[in-house]
């Protein structure tokens, strides 16, 4: 990408932060911190959100997909403001990508409609733990419960525990928590070979660097709802891969 073409991306990155309308904390607050919570969507007639599915050809913890296939998965950390959330979301369909959404459970309590309009987008949505804490650290009662209650939370507001799981605050589970996530349903644990490191608010040039320094066939990347930085950085991001030829797809796509 030349240094125009991540200019003119950086300022559309800057129009959908404005577009978002005042960005919180996001991501680097509580989970559970209050907010005006948002009465649950009233139950259809849709059929349930799809499940979890064995790949047989990857490991329990899956850290990226097919080497040989010009295809990617982008995967975010579900929490935070949910106006960075639907900007992020926009601006991932607008150009033909579809992402992957590990959603806490708190968040889903207080923005229960998300759920729905993630699914809606053609995107996947999993399991985050229930309060985003470090769940490798817990207890084997204290973990089983933070996966088994977001995976309620999801079950009650699409049919289905999600099609993923991902431990909070850890890049991979430990045999307790991978042992766990099988036992509840899931049975693979979803990791990633690129961080964007957007958590710590480096800079959308930062972030779009350290997701391209890495990238390539296969790749699965960590990166957040919440953060100002990855909502500049995301159209940057999508316009180098369209430059090497890189789809963001689903990680369900990206496995299939």
């Amino acid at each position: 990408m030349t240094t125009t073409d991540r200019r003119a991306a950086l300022r559309a990155g800057a129009a959908l932060v404005a577009a978002a309308g005042g960005l919180a904390a996001g991501c680097g607050a509580a989970p559970g911190a209050t907010a005006q919570h948002t009465r649950p969507p009233r139950p259809s007639a849709r059929p349930p959100a799809p499940g979890p599915r064995r790949f047989p050809r990857h490991p329990a913890q899956i850290a990226h997909g097919p080497r040989d296939r010009p295809r990617v998965a982008l995967t975010f950390h579900g929490a935070g403001d949910p106006a960075i959330a639907r900007s992020l979301l926009g601006a991932a369909e607008r150009h033909g990508a579809r992402v992957t959404v590990l959603a806490v459970g708190t968040w889903l309590d207080e923005h229960p409609e998300l759920a729905r309009r993630i699914l809606d987008g053609g995107h996947d949505l999993g399991n985050h733990t229930q309060r985003h804490l470090d769940i490798n650290a817990m207890s084997e009662a204290e973990a089983h419960a933070e996966i088994s209650e977001c995976g309620e939370r999801l079950r009650r507001l699409t049919g289905s525990i999600g099609t993923w799981f991902r431990p909070s605050r850890a890049a991979r589970a430990s045999p307790l928590v991978a042992r766990l996530a099988r036992t509840a349903g899931y049975p693979h644990v979803l990791s990633y070979d690129v961080d964007s490191l957007d958590f710590t608010s480096p800079g959308p040039d930062a972030v779009t660097g350290n997701v391209m320094g890495g990238i390539r066939g296969g790749s699965i990347v960590s990166l957040h709802f919440g953060y100002a930085d990855t909502v500049a950085a995301l159209p940057a991001v999508l316009e180098e891969l369209d430059h090497r030829r890189l789809r963001a797809v689903t990680t369900t796509e990206l496995l299939s």
